[in-house]
């Protein structure tokens, strides 16, 4: 009888251990170390200045369903989310991704019935704090401190009394406004004729004095102002350098990035179509956008990631294995650009010091 409870243990020890080595692989199989020459169209000889000769291109981490909203942070890490799991990652230098914050959009208790119920893009305010493109939740918030980020504050969630589609990306104006994109693919559906879906449009928002709101108080619902509302799928969002010129992206059904000239008060003008691509049948469609010191502009597009002049000369892309969603500058000397795309984030370092948040 002893031996056979000791032959009964012994098993279950095994099974228990089998089952640790198993959970701790698949919290491992999130994390990769590899790399690979970069695959670049050189289209001009621009993309010299910008690319190096044997460029890596090093994936991170891997094993998702849909990244997005790269950032880094102030201390040294980056954070991105998995849409499709409902969660925010942290990836540390050199380490493995553990879950940041979850639910990190779709709170309601029952099923979300969609592809994408998690947060999408995401920012830095001028004090350091994360403002996240709600998505799933219809909203836009701010983590007060990345140390609590449980701790929000709501700064736009309807307009004009009825609820947002689902905010998409955004960026911060060095004076404090807050501009972002809201498309419907975080409805379930992602269609226009989402029963979920109460505005008509597909708009571009400014919110005045974002960055002034206190934490935990009500959203200034008064200050949002409609900007843009005949894009089809209004996406990616940047400023230029000098913040002169606003660009959005717009994924589908034609594949372009836009320019606007930004007024002193901060509304838009003189819309132009800055790049087509629809002709371009590759995987991929625009989407995430950032700019250089330079004010060369890099997006997601139609094979990877597309690097377009200031006149929107496209200059080179850089291939990718994966559809790519979004990327961002970080690293020590703002150079390194991280890029989300479908399962995986990579980095890829190049030679111009990218504009980071404010």
């Amino acid at each position: 009888m002893a031996l056979a409870k000791i032959a009964g243990s012994f098993t279950l020890l095994m099974a228990l251990g089998l089952c640790i080595l198993l959970l701790h692989k698949s919290s491992a199989a999130s994390y990769a170390s590899e790399q690979n020459p970069a695959k670049v169209e050189r289209l001009d000889p621009a993309a010299s200045d910008i690319i190096p000769d044997g460029a890596v291109l090093l994936k991170l981490s891997t094993g998702y369903t849909w990244t997005e909203g790269p950032i880094w942070t102030r201390d040294g890490y980056l954070l991105f989310a998995d849409i499709p799991s409902n969660t925010i990652r942290k990836l540390p230098a050199g380490g493995e991704a553990s879950i940041f914050l979850q639910p990190s959009g779709y709170l309601g208790p029952a099923p979300f019935g969609g592809r994408e119920p998690g947060s999408n893009g995401m920012t830095l305010d001028a004090h350091g704090r994360l403002t996240v493109a709600g998505h799933g939740q219809r909203d836009v918030y701010r983590i007060e401190s990345l140390s609590n980020p449980g701790q929000t504050t709501i700064l736009a969630d309807t307009f004009e009394g009825k609820r947002l589609n689902s905010p998409n990306d955004l960026v911060y104006k060095s004076d404090g406004s807050l501009y972002f994109t809201d498309p419907p693919y975080g409805l379930p559906t992602q269609k226009d004729t989402d029963p979920k879906k109460e505005l008509k449009v597909n708009g571009v928002y400014r919110l005045a004095g974002a960055a002034e709101q206190k934490p935990g108080a009500e959203s200034r619902r008064d200050k949002l102002q409609l900007l843009i509302k005949d894009l089809p799928r209004p996406n990616g969002i940047v400023f230029s350098p000098d913040e002169k010129i606003l660009y959005v992206s717009n994924s589908e059904p034609q594949k372009t990035w836009m320019r606007y000239r930004v007024n002193a008060d901060g509304t838009l003008a003189n819309g132009e179509v800055f790049y087509d691509a629809t002709s371009d049948q590759r995987p991929g469609a625009p989407d995430g956008i950032k700019v250089d010191e330079r004010g060369n502009l890099y997006g997601s597009g139609p094979g990877g990631l597309w690097i377009f002049s200031p006149t929107g000369k496209h200059v080179a892309t850089i291939l990718m294995p994966e559809v790519v969603a979004n990327l961002n500058w970080g690293g020590n000397d703002g150079k390194s650009l991280f890029i989300t795309a479908s399962s995986s984030v990579y980095r890829i370092d190049l030679k111009i010091t990218g504009v980071r948040p404010h």
